[in-house]
Protein backbone atom coordinates (compact mmCIF):
# COMPACT_ATOMS: atom_id res chain seq x y z
CA UNK A 1 0.00 0.00 0.00
CA UNK A 2 2.79 2.37 0.42
CA UNK A 3 4.45 1.08 -2.31
CA UNK A 4 1.32 2.47 -4.67
CA UNK A 5 1.25 5.60 -2.74
CA UNK A 6 4.54 6.32 -3.64
CA UNK A 7 4.61 5.58 -6.91
CA UNK A 8 1.44 7.87 -6.93
CA UNK A 9 3.31 10.74 -5.51
CA UNK A 10 6.27 10.18 -7.97
CA UNK A 11 4.27 9.83 -11.01
CA UNK A 12 2.10 13.33 -10.13
CA UNK A 13 5.74 14.78 -9.62
CA UNK A 14 6.51 13.93 -13.04
CA UNK A 15 3.41 15.01 -14.50
CA UNK A 16 3.81 18.36 -12.86
CA UNK A 17 7.13 18.83 -14.24
CA UNK A 18 6.46 17.86 -17.89
CA UNK A 19 3.57 20.66 -17.47
CA UNK A 20 5.80 22.92 -16.78
CA UNK A 21 8.31 22.35 -19.52
CA UNK A 22 5.68 22.03 -21.75
CA UNK A 23 4.32 25.15 -21.00
CA UNK A 24 7.51 27.26 -21.29
CA UNK A 25 7.94 25.73 -24.62
CA UNK A 26 4.88 26.85 -25.68
CA UNK A 27 5.35 30.37 -23.57
CA UNK A 28 8.33 30.71 -25.75
CA UNK A 29 6.53 29.91 -29.15
CA UNK A 30 4.15 32.29 -28.14
CA UNK A 31 6.57 34.78 -27.61
CA UNK A 32 8.55 34.52 -30.92
CA UNK A 33 5.79 34.21 -33.40
CA UNK A 34 2.58 35.72 -31.81
CA UNK A 35 -1.07 34.99 -33.29
CA UNK A 36 -2.10 37.43 -36.02
CA UNK A 37 -5.30 38.44 -37.71
CA UNK A 38 -5.84 37.12 -40.90
CA UNK A 39 -6.66 40.24 -42.50
CA UNK A 40 -3.35 41.65 -41.65
CA UNK A 41 -0.85 39.52 -43.25
CA UNK A 42 -3.52 39.12 -46.66
CA UNK A 43 -5.15 40.87 -49.29
CA UNK A 44 -8.38 39.51 -51.29
CA UNK A 45 -7.19 39.25 -55.18
CA UNK A 46 -9.82 41.17 -56.83
CA UNK A 47 -8.87 44.04 -54.28
CA UNK A 48 -5.81 46.03 -55.25
CA UNK A 49 -4.00 49.18 -55.26
CA UNK A 50 -3.77 51.73 -58.28
CA UNK A 51 -0.59 53.76 -58.97
CA UNK A 52 -1.90 57.49 -60.35
CA UNK A 53 1.22 60.18 -62.30
CA UNK A 54 0.51 63.38 -63.47
CA UNK A 55 2.76 66.24 -64.87
CA UNK A 56 2.35 69.47 -63.27
CA UNK A 57 3.69 72.88 -62.58
CA UNK A 58 4.55 74.39 -58.90
CA UNK A 59 4.43 77.67 -58.48
CA UNK A 60 5.45 80.72 -55.86
CA UNK A 61 9.41 79.74 -55.36
CA UNK A 62 11.31 82.32 -53.99
CA UNK A 63 13.93 82.27 -56.71
CA UNK A 64 14.68 78.33 -55.90
CA UNK A 65 12.61 77.07 -59.31
CA UNK A 66 14.01 75.82 -62.33
CA UNK A 67 16.56 77.69 -64.22
CA UNK A 68 15.77 79.38 -67.98
CA UNK A 69 17.66 76.54 -69.80
CA UNK A 70 14.88 74.41 -68.39
CA UNK A 71 12.76 74.38 -72.09
CA UNK A 72 9.69 71.97 -70.68
CA UNK A 73 9.16 74.02 -67.72
CA UNK A 74 9.02 77.50 -69.91
CA UNK A 75 7.00 76.11 -72.50
CA UNK A 76 4.74 74.15 -70.11
CA UNK A 77 4.10 77.88 -68.31
CA UNK A 78 3.88 79.32 -71.75
CA UNK A 79 0.66 76.71 -72.71
CA UNK A 80 -0.71 77.42 -69.20
CA UNK A 81 -1.12 80.74 -69.71
CA UNK A 82 -2.48 80.70 -73.28
CA UNK A 83 -5.24 78.57 -71.90
CA UNK A 84 -6.49 81.65 -69.99
CA UNK A 85 -5.98 83.98 -72.66
CA UNK A 86 -2.39 85.12 -72.03
CA UNK A 87 -0.62 85.07 -75.40
CA UNK A 88 2.78 84.74 -74.66
CA UNK A 89 6.03 83.22 -76.05
CA UNK A 90 8.56 81.01 -74.41
CA UNK A 91 11.34 83.72 -74.03
CA UNK A 92 9.20 85.93 -72.02
CA UNK A 93 8.63 83.69 -69.01
CA UNK A 94 11.09 83.16 -66.89
CA UNK A 95 11.01 80.24 -64.57
CA UNK A 96 13.00 81.47 -61.19
CA UNK A 97 9.78 81.05 -59.42
CA UNK A 98 8.45 77.80 -60.76
CA UNK A 99 9.39 74.35 -61.25
CA UNK A 100 8.02 71.19 -63.52
CA UNK A 101 7.10 68.33 -61.50
CA UNK A 102 5.73 64.52 -61.68
CA UNK A 103 2.96 63.96 -59.25
CA UNK A 104 2.08 60.50 -57.70
CA UNK A 105 -0.64 58.96 -55.79
CA UNK A 106 -1.86 55.92 -55.13
CA UNK A 107 -5.72 54.73 -55.54
CA UNK A 108 -7.41 52.48 -53.30
CA UNK A 109 -9.12 49.25 -54.30
CA UNK A 110 -12.05 51.39 -53.50
CA UNK A 111 -12.97 54.98 -53.39
CA UNK A 112 -15.65 57.38 -54.09
CA UNK A 113 -16.40 60.76 -55.77
CA UNK A 114 -14.47 63.62 -53.73
CA UNK A 115 -12.59 60.95 -51.58
CA UNK A 116 -8.88 62.62 -50.54
CA UNK A 117 -5.50 61.09 -51.29
CA UNK A 118 -2.19 62.27 -50.41
CA UNK A 119 0.26 62.98 -53.03
CA UNK A 120 3.72 63.25 -53.79
CA UNK A 121 5.39 65.94 -55.73
CA UNK A 122 9.33 65.37 -57.49
CA UNK A 123 10.94 67.86 -59.22
CA UNK A 124 11.70 66.74 -62.96
CA UNK A 125 14.23 70.12 -63.55
CA UNK A 126 16.87 71.87 -61.96
CA UNK A 127 15.35 73.55 -59.17
CA UNK A 128 16.84 74.13 -56.24
CA UNK A 129 14.14 73.75 -53.80
CA UNK A 130 10.41 73.14 -53.76
CA UNK A 131 9.60 75.18 -50.12
CA UNK A 132 7.13 77.35 -50.31
CA UNK A 133 5.39 76.04 -53.41
CA UNK A 134 1.79 75.45 -54.34
CA UNK A 135 1.17 72.91 -57.02
CA UNK A 136 -1.11 73.99 -59.53
CA UNK A 137 -4.22 71.63 -60.64
CA UNK A 138 -2.82 68.59 -62.18
CA UNK A 139 -4.68 65.28 -63.70
CA UNK A 140 -3.82 62.19 -62.61
CA UNK A 141 -4.28 59.32 -64.77
CA UNK A 142 -3.60 55.82 -64.16
CA UNK A 143 -1.72 53.35 -66.38
CA UNK A 144 -4.57 52.87 -69.54
CA UNK A 145 -4.66 56.78 -69.63
CA UNK A 146 -8.10 57.42 -67.75
CA UNK A 147 -7.93 60.45 -65.39
CA UNK A 148 -8.90 59.43 -62.03
CA UNK A 149 -8.11 61.95 -59.53
CA UNK A 150 -7.48 65.83 -59.87
CA UNK A 151 -4.18 67.35 -57.68
CA UNK A 152 -3.69 70.75 -55.66
CA UNK A 153 -2.34 72.27 -53.11
CA UNK A 154 0.41 74.09 -51.15
CA UNK A 155 3.53 71.66 -50.95
CA UNK A 156 5.08 70.38 -47.58
CA UNK A 157 8.89 68.90 -48.14
CA UNK A 158 9.63 68.51 -44.95
CA UNK A 159 12.96 70.08 -44.71
CA UNK A 160 14.89 72.94 -45.82
CA UNK A 161 17.56 74.20 -47.48
CA UNK A 162 19.20 77.39 -46.67
CA UNK A 163 22.81 78.97 -47.31
CA UNK A 164 24.95 82.18 -47.17
CA UNK A 165 28.42 83.05 -47.94
CA UNK A 166 29.07 79.95 -49.58
CA UNK A 167 27.68 77.83 -47.01
CA UNK A 168 24.86 75.91 -46.98
CA UNK A 169 22.45 73.73 -45.11
CA UNK A 170 20.29 70.98 -46.01
CA UNK A 171 17.90 68.63 -44.42
CA UNK A 172 16.17 66.16 -46.09
CA UNK A 173 15.05 66.69 -50.08
CA UNK A 174 14.34 69.75 -50.90
CA UNK A 175 13.33 68.92 -53.91
CA UNK A 176 10.69 66.05 -52.96
CA UNK A 177 7.55 67.09 -51.22
CA UNK A 178 3.84 66.12 -50.13
CA UNK A 179 0.57 67.57 -50.33
CA UNK A 180 -1.81 65.43 -47.66
CA UNK A 181 -4.99 64.96 -49.12
CA UNK A 182 -4.39 66.86 -51.78
CA UNK A 183 -5.70 65.29 -54.12
CA UNK A 184 -9.37 64.46 -55.10
CA UNK A 185 -10.67 61.44 -56.81
CA UNK A 186 -12.76 62.34 -59.48
CA UNK A 187 -14.05 58.46 -60.76
CA UNK A 188 -15.60 55.63 -58.45
CA UNK A 189 -13.80 52.37 -57.81
CA UNK A 190 -16.15 49.83 -56.15
CA UNK A 191 -15.20 46.65 -54.66
CA UNK A 192 -15.69 43.59 -56.90
CA UNK A 193 -16.39 40.59 -55.20
CA UNK A 194 -17.61 37.51 -56.45
CA UNK A 195 -20.40 35.86 -54.09
CA UNK A 196 -19.52 32.41 -54.39
CA UNK A 197 -15.85 32.47 -54.11
CA UNK A 198 -12.98 34.23 -53.05
CA UNK A 199 -9.07 34.15 -53.12
CA UNK A 200 -6.72 35.27 -50.34
CA UNK A 201 -3.31 36.31 -51.31
CA UNK A 202 -0.32 36.19 -48.54
CA UNK A 203 1.66 39.28 -48.10
CA UNK A 204 4.78 37.14 -47.56
CA UNK A 205 4.20 33.58 -48.96
CA UNK A 206 4.36 30.78 -46.69
CA UNK A 207 2.90 27.13 -47.29
CA UNK A 208 2.86 26.08 -43.40
CA UNK A 209 1.37 30.20 -42.95
CA UNK A 210 -1.07 29.31 -46.15
CA UNK A 211 -2.30 25.57 -44.65
CA UNK A 212 -2.49 27.54 -41.23
CA UNK A 213 -5.13 29.86 -42.52
CA UNK A 214 -7.11 27.54 -44.69
CA UNK A 215 -7.46 25.39 -41.51
CA UNK A 216 -8.50 28.26 -39.79
CA UNK A 217 -11.39 29.10 -42.19
CA UNK A 218 -12.61 25.37 -41.46
CA UNK A 219 -12.89 25.21 -37.83
CA UNK A 220 -15.24 28.35 -37.99
CA UNK A 221 -17.12 27.74 -41.06
CA UNK A 222 -16.83 24.29 -41.78
CA UNK A 223 -14.73 21.73 -43.80
CA UNK A 224 -14.24 22.26 -47.74
CA UNK A 225 -14.70 26.08 -47.28
CA UNK A 226 -10.87 26.67 -47.79
CA UNK A 227 -8.51 25.12 -49.22
CA UNK A 228 -4.97 26.20 -49.61
CA UNK A 229 -3.50 26.21 -53.40
CA UNK A 230 -0.34 27.25 -52.97
CA UNK A 231 1.95 29.09 -50.30
CA UNK A 232 0.95 32.22 -51.39
CA UNK A 233 -3.15 32.02 -52.31
CA UNK A 234 -5.78 30.31 -50.35
CA UNK A 235 -8.97 29.74 -52.01
CA UNK A 236 -12.39 30.05 -50.30
CA UNK A 237 -15.55 29.20 -50.89
CA UNK A 238 -18.30 30.97 -49.49
CA UNK A 239 -20.87 29.43 -47.17
CA UNK A 240 -24.84 29.32 -48.34
CA UNK A 241 -25.75 31.75 -45.08
CA UNK A 242 -23.60 34.08 -46.54
CA UNK A 243 -23.98 33.89 -49.88
CA UNK A 244 -26.02 37.67 -49.84
CA UNK A 245 -23.76 38.86 -47.27
CA UNK A 246 -20.17 39.04 -48.88
CA UNK A 247 -19.00 41.96 -47.14
CA UNK A 248 -19.83 40.32 -43.44
CA UNK A 249 -18.16 37.23 -43.91
CA UNK A 250 -15.06 38.26 -45.37
CA UNK A 251 -15.27 40.59 -42.00
CA UNK A 252 -15.54 37.20 -40.35
CA UNK A 253 -12.30 35.78 -41.84
CA UNK A 254 -10.17 38.64 -41.13
CA UNK A 255 -10.92 38.25 -37.40
CA UNK A 256 -9.53 35.14 -37.15
CA UNK A 257 -6.31 34.85 -35.41
CA UNK A 258 -3.76 32.29 -36.85
CA UNK A 259 0.36 32.22 -36.28
CA UNK A 260 2.21 32.56 -39.06
CA UNK A 261 5.42 30.52 -39.99
CA UNK A 262 8.69 33.03 -40.25
CA UNK A 263 11.27 31.90 -42.72
CA UNK A 264 14.95 31.40 -41.37
CA UNK A 265 16.54 34.71 -42.53
CA UNK A 266 19.43 37.28 -42.28
CA UNK A 267 19.10 40.59 -43.66
CA UNK A 268 22.00 42.76 -43.88
CA UNK A 269 22.59 46.34 -44.76
CA UNK A 270 26.30 47.48 -45.69
CA UNK A 271 25.80 50.89 -46.25
CA UNK A 272 24.02 51.27 -42.53
CA UNK A 273 25.87 47.93 -40.43
CA UNK A 274 22.20 47.12 -39.97
CA UNK A 275 21.95 42.88 -39.30
CA UNK A 276 18.72 41.64 -38.80
CA UNK A 277 17.76 37.89 -38.24
CA UNK A 278 14.86 35.82 -37.20
CA UNK A 279 14.60 33.97 -33.98
CA UNK A 280 14.70 31.07 -35.97
CA UNK A 281 17.92 31.40 -37.89
CA UNK A 282 20.26 28.37 -36.49
CA UNK A 283 24.68 27.66 -37.63
CA UNK A 284 26.10 24.41 -37.31
CA UNK A 285 29.13 24.17 -34.98
CA UNK A 286 31.87 26.75 -36.42
CA UNK A 287 35.61 27.94 -35.70
CA UNK A 288 35.97 31.41 -36.94
CA UNK A 289 38.76 33.99 -36.90
CA UNK A 290 38.88 37.54 -38.15
CA UNK A 291 41.56 39.61 -37.53
CA UNK A 292 42.67 39.91 -34.43
CA UNK A 293 39.16 37.93 -33.21
CA UNK A 294 38.72 34.19 -33.09
CA UNK A 295 35.08 32.82 -32.45
CA UNK A 296 34.56 29.14 -31.69
CA UNK A 297 31.11 27.50 -31.66
CA UNK A 298 30.94 24.13 -30.73
CA UNK A 299 27.53 21.53 -29.56
CA UNK A 300 28.16 18.57 -27.60
CA UNK A 301 25.21 15.84 -27.20
CA UNK A 302 24.60 14.96 -23.09
CA UNK A 303 22.26 11.53 -22.50
CA UNK A 304 19.03 12.86 -20.10
CA UNK A 305 17.60 9.66 -18.21
CA UNK A 306 14.02 9.81 -17.62
CA UNK A 307 13.38 9.50 -13.57
CA UNK A 308 12.52 5.97 -12.09
CA UNK A 309 9.26 4.43 -11.97
CA UNK A 310 8.56 6.93 -15.22
CA UNK A 311 7.65 6.12 -18.61
CA UNK A 312 10.24 7.87 -20.30
CA UNK A 313 12.52 7.25 -22.59
CA UNK A 314 16.12 8.42 -22.61
CA UNK A 315 16.74 11.17 -25.14
CA UNK A 316 20.24 13.07 -25.95
CA UNK A 317 20.25 17.04 -25.77
CA UNK A 318 22.57 19.57 -26.91
CA UNK A 319 25.24 21.62 -24.83
CA UNK A 320 25.81 24.67 -26.53
CA UNK A 321 29.28 26.53 -25.94
CA UNK A 322 30.49 29.87 -27.39
CA UNK A 323 34.50 31.07 -26.90
CA UNK A 324 35.80 34.04 -27.74
CA UNK A 325 39.34 35.51 -28.20
CA UNK A 326 40.05 38.84 -29.19
CA UNK A 327 44.14 39.86 -29.52
CA UNK A 328 45.85 39.00 -26.40
CA UNK A 329 43.55 39.20 -24.07
CA UNK A 330 41.97 36.23 -24.62
CA UNK A 331 38.58 37.10 -23.63
CA UNK A 332 36.02 34.18 -23.28
CA UNK A 333 32.21 34.52 -23.78
CA UNK A 334 30.10 30.91 -23.08
CA UNK A 335 26.72 31.07 -23.81
CA UNK A 336 24.72 27.58 -22.36
CA UNK A 337 21.77 28.29 -25.16
CA UNK A 338 20.68 26.71 -28.54
CA UNK A 339 23.27 27.14 -31.17
CA UNK A 340 21.41 29.87 -33.16
CA UNK A 341 23.16 32.99 -34.84
CA UNK A 342 21.92 35.17 -31.95
CA UNK A 343 24.14 33.54 -29.89
CA UNK A 344 27.00 34.25 -32.00
CA UNK A 345 26.23 37.65 -31.91
CA UNK A 346 25.64 38.52 -28.78
CA UNK A 347 28.56 37.05 -27.57
CA UNK A 348 30.45 39.21 -30.73
CA UNK A 349 28.91 42.49 -29.37
CA UNK A 350 30.19 41.44 -25.51
CA UNK A 351 33.75 42.10 -26.70
CA UNK A 352 33.26 45.31 -28.79
CA UNK A 353 32.95 43.34 -32.57
CA UNK A 354 31.69 46.19 -34.62
CA UNK A 355 28.71 45.81 -36.83
CA UNK A 356 31.21 45.77 -39.49
CA UNK A 357 32.90 42.45 -38.18
CA UNK A 358 30.12 40.86 -37.36
CA UNK A 359 28.75 41.40 -41.23
CA UNK A 360 32.00 39.97 -42.16
CA UNK A 361 31.63 37.11 -39.64
CA UNK A 362 28.18 36.08 -41.07
CA UNK A 363 29.01 36.20 -44.83
CA UNK A 364 31.54 33.69 -44.28
CA UNK A 365 29.80 31.45 -42.36
CA UNK A 366 27.30 31.47 -45.20
CA UNK A 367 29.61 31.28 -47.70
CA UNK A 368 31.16 28.14 -45.54
CA UNK A 369 27.85 26.08 -45.70
CA UNK A 370 26.98 26.76 -41.67
CA UNK A 371 24.08 29.49 -42.39
CA UNK A 372 21.11 27.67 -42.21
CA UNK A 373 19.26 30.75 -43.31
CA UNK A 374 18.22 33.24 -46.32
CA UNK A 375 21.01 35.78 -46.46
CA UNK A 376 19.53 38.68 -47.89
CA UNK A 377 21.54 41.61 -48.58
CA UNK A 378 20.55 45.14 -49.12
Amino acid sequence: MLKLKTNTILITVIILIMISILSGTVFAAVNNDPEVMIGNITRISSLRVNQLIGYGIVVGLNGTGDSNSSQATVQSVANMLQNFGVNVTDDQVTSDNIAAVMVTAELPPVVHNGDQLDITVNSIGDADSLQGGTLLLTPLQAPNGQVFASAQGPISIGGFNVGGGGNQVQQNHPTVGSVPGGALVERELRANLDNQQLTYVLANPNFKTASEIATAINNNFGFGVAKAADAATVNISIPDNFADNTVDFIAAVNDLKVRPALEAKVVIDEKTGTVVFSHNVQISTVAVAHGNLSVRITTSEDVSQPLPFSDGETTTTQDVQIQVDQGQESNMVVVNQSNTIEDLVSALNAIGATPRDIISIIQKIDAAGALHAKLELR
